[in-house]
């Protein structure tokens, strides 16, 4: 789960959080200690800002931040659907995924001049369509297609994260339009979803990782709910070191803490 290599230098400051004591273990609450470089407590969320209308030309358009991490998400409606859909009376919403060149430290090539798309593209592309999917009464959509298009600008980890949080703003202002233009006599969206990153570092749990802290922890996983608090995709790795039963759990609430918090967000952005 790792956005891009970052110079040696970055290795001396993951280093900082090796040295951290397991505060949590002393009964201390992770909201009230700001171990973290950035100066964030254990529990805060990075600056999120939803910028609606970024573009002019797709139905939905959102410009989300994360911090140093920013996403464009686009969500276009096409008036088809995938050829196992036809004649079925069921829309279809799916997503595509990639990365600017120096979206990260280093220059990387663009996949179409790879000729492929990486194992990591197509997993992430996947995750983004599948959250959308499960707050989708794709019945109701018809049979058209919402296609969204996250495409990363500045990478500093979380990015799948951010796409899903906000290719979810640009697929409501999607569908926004076809209730107002009469094309559509409700909304086919069932539900918010909303994503956010969490993991150990030096065995601490840590809410919505940045580049850094994601390549120096112990475990990170990736947390999709939706607005009713249902899981829609639990994703954790062990990089490492194992880890207990209540270190999961502790990393489950935080992910749900900080996930409320983006469910919030984009309700404003949608006012």
């Amino acid at each position: 789960m790792r956005e891009s290599s970052l110079p040696n230098f970055i290795h001396l400051m993951v280093f900082y959080y090796s040295q951290e004591p397991d505060l949590t273990q002393a009964g201390l609450s992770t909201s009230s200690i700001p171990t973290r470089l950035s100066g964030r407590a254990a529990s805060e969320l990075r600056p999120v800002v939803i910028e609606t209308g970024y573009t002019r030309h797709a139905e939905g358009s959102v410009l989300i931040k994360a911090g140093d991490t920013h996403v464009l998400c686009n969500a276009s409606v096409l008036e088809k659907v995938p050829p196992f859909l036809k004649g079925k009376s069921q829309g279809w919403v799916t997503a595509e995924y990639g990365m600017l060149p120096r979206s990260t430290h280093t220059r990387s090539d663009r996949e179409a001049a790879r000729g492929k798309q990486s194992g990591r593209t197509q997993e992430i592309q996947r995750l983004i369509g599948r959250s959308l999917r499960a707050v989708f009464d794709l019945t109701a959509l018809g049979e058209r297609t919402v296609q969204l298009d996250c495409d990363v600008l500045q990478a500093d980890g979380g990015t799948r994260c951010a796409s899903i949080t906000g290719a979810w703003v640009a697929a409501a202002l999607a569908v926004r339009g076809l209730v107002e233009q009469g094309v559509l006599a409700q909304s086919p969206l069932l539900d918010q979803v909303a994503a956010v990153s969490v993991g150990l570092v030096g065995g601490q749990a840590l809410l919505d990782l940045d580049y850094t802290e994601d390549s120096g922890c112990g475990a990170d996983m990736n947390i999709v709910m939706t607005g009713a608090g249902h899981f829609v995709e639990v994703q954790g790795t062990a990089e490492g070191q194992t880890f207990e039963r209540k270190a999961l759990d502790e990393l489950l609430d935080l992910a749900q803490d900080g996930i409320r918090q983006l469910l919030a967000e984009q309700k404003r952005a949608l006012a």
